[in-house]
């Protein structure tokens, strides 16, 4: 089973740059997108966003064009979740949920706290909120694969300027200990790091557009597959995908024992 994450930062724009022309190349069985940035309406004409064969479902802001999450499934989910019962992170398209049997994929998007003081209060709140999430989806017995632009880079291993950062949302103490917490006492795993506990550079899921980060690989790991143990023991596989540029985000790309 293959497992895709994909922060599009916008999925027209994604499309454009030729993401749905890529996906049936690459044997994925769902495809979690993050920053969707679009309404239902704005797709529904265009029978690209919605490939024959696949189950396509969006959680979108209630604010055009800002945040909303995707899922994308070759097969038919028996159930789709997408309200985590806050209005402040409902309103804003964060959360969707595919189950299957046992197994659930959610495609979750984090807040940002770069834009702002008001911004960060909102993902700090998002922070407090979901870590008792994490508690209770590692108590119901299912077995997860939650797909996130976390918005939190955890170690020194996962940016390359980590030491000019640490006053920075997205590798400020607080959120890396949230991380730590969700993977020690919650018992999640990272799914990526799992696979590769020494990897740096090469596990970069995003670059800033400004400076040449591309180009010189100046990038953060802030996209993971967490995962829980069941779910850990049936890793094979998992890479980021740079052959070709959808978004200033990389697809993460996890294979999973069938």
């Amino acid at each position: 089973m293959r497992i895709v994450t994909l922060n599009t930062n916008g999925i027209r724009s994604a499309a454009s740059k030729g993401l749905f022309e890529w996906l049936p190349k690459q044997k994925v069985d769902v495809l979690c997108v993050q920053e969707t940035k679009a309404q239902m309406a704005d797709l529904k004409e265009a029978p690209l966003y919605f490939p024959k064969g696949w189950t396509v479902r969006l959680n979108s802001a209630k604010k055009k064009g800002y945040a909303g999450v995707a899922i994308y499934a070759r097969r038919e989910p028996d159930e789709v979740l997408d309200s985590l019962g806050v209005a402040e992170f409902d309103d804003e398209g964060r959360y969707l949920e595919f189950r299957f049997g046992n197994l659930s994929v959610v495609s979750l998007y984090l807040p940002s706290g770069s834009a702002g003081p008001e911004r960060q209060a909102s993902k700090d709140r998002f922070l407090d909120f979901f870590s008792a999430v994490l508690g209770l989806w590692r108590q119901n017995g299912r077995e997860y694969v939650v797909c996130a632009d976390w918005n939190i880079a955890h170690t020194e291993k996962d940016l390359k300027n980590w030491k000019s950062n640490q006053k920075n949302s997205g590798f400020l103490p607080h959120e890396r200990a949230w991380i730590s917490r969700a993977i020690n006492e919650h018992g999640w795993i990272d799914a990526h790091r799992r696979l590769e506990p020494e990897g740096e550079g090469e596990l970069y899921t995003w670059w800033s557009n400004r400076g040449d980060a591309w180009n010189k690989n100046v990038g953060w790991r802030i996209d993971y597959q967490l995962v829980t143990p069941g779910m850990a023991a049936r890793l094979r596989k998992a890479r980021v995908y740079k052959d070709a540029r959808f978004s200033d985000h990389a697809p993460l790309i996890v294979d999973y024992a069938d």
